[in-house]
């Protein structure tokens, strides 16, 4: 089922009619399901494919999808926006909808609707996401709500939050200083005499961009494997093999005891050679 097959050719889209006002009027005026409707439907769905089931399941709970958008309009984003990320969430929770779990559909549908939301917010919010770890977007979507007035936190009203969501005081710091920065552009012009702090261009330093020091970093490096194939070379075969399967593969690292049933001897044989041939190695390094 695609978004495209769910969308009713005579529901207004927001963005389409540049009226957020028609479109909230327009999902108000479909009629709510009963339970039985919407068990109906759902098993009609599920057990025959019918679009038509599953789009009438979705045109009947786009108004809930609004009101669920109306609960994020502080962050700065357009709620026609909003309501379009949550309709996507509402499509794929019809998709998923199981009607023998004994539960309507609205309450299945608002984890993924708040989750489209959530996803979209994070994206637009600054040009750099502002959190990416599960304890960062729990912090993103409460801290808010949670500070109890303005300014900084004091330490007791961070230990308060992090004990409440489950994340530690110092995930609850970062995120309050991100929360109160703003994005600034990196080569921003500023004037010479204004106080505002000056543009990234002008005190981070790219020190991959020096050609020297890419080239002696290149020169570095080849020099480096020279000296590794040299060493190894050096070696007889048993030893070479031995380094090569314990520290140089490219997959799992071998075992003392695996290199010891091979070759038929005992582990600690086997991490004999193993010391040897990393004082040979190291020898060859030096000379």
């Amino acid at each position: 089922m695609t978004a495209a097959a769910l969308i009713p050719n005579n529901l207004p889209i927001p963005s389409a009619l540049g009226s957020l006002d028609a479109y909230v009027n327009a999902v108000h005026q479909i009629p709510v399901l009963t339970v039985e409707e919407e068990q109906a439907l759902a098993r009609q769905y599920a057990g025959e494919n019918d679009l038509d089931a599953a789009r009438r399941l979705v045109m009947a709970h786009l108004r809930f999808v609004v009101h669920v958008a109306r609960g994020y309009s502080g962050y700065g984003l357009q709620l026609a926006d909003l309501i379009q990320e949550g309709n996507i969430g509402l499509m794929k929770a019809v998709k998923r909808f199981d009607p023998d779990v004994g539960v309507r559909l609205v309450s299945f549908a608002v984890h993924w609707i708040r989750a489209e939301m959530h996803e979209f917010i994070l994206r637009n919010w600054r040009i750099v996401k502002i959190a990416t770890t599960k304890a960062q977007r729990k912090l993103f979507f409460n801290l808010r709500k949670s500070k109890k007035r303005l300014g900084w936190m004091n330490a007791a009203e961070v230990a308060a939050v992090a004990k409440d969501l489950g994340v530690t005081t110092a995930d609850v710091r970062e995120m309050e200083s991100r929360l109160s920065g703003h994005d600034m552009a990196f080569d921003a012009p500023t004037d010479a005499d204004d106080d505002e702090k000056p543009a990234p261009v002008a005190y981070l330093v790219d020190h991959g961009a020096d050609p020297y020091q890419t080239l002696e970093s290149e020169s570095q490096q080849d020099s480096e494997l020279d000296s590794l194939q040299n060493g190894l070379a050096k070696l007889d075969a048993r030893s070479r093999d031995i380094i090569t399967r314990r520290w140089l593969g490219d997959g799992e690292k071998a075992t003392l005891q695996e290199l010891a049933d091979e070759y038929g001897v005992s582990a600690e044989r086997i991490r004999q050679v193993e010391v040897n041939a990393m004082k040979k190695m190291r020898a060859a390094f030096a000379a």
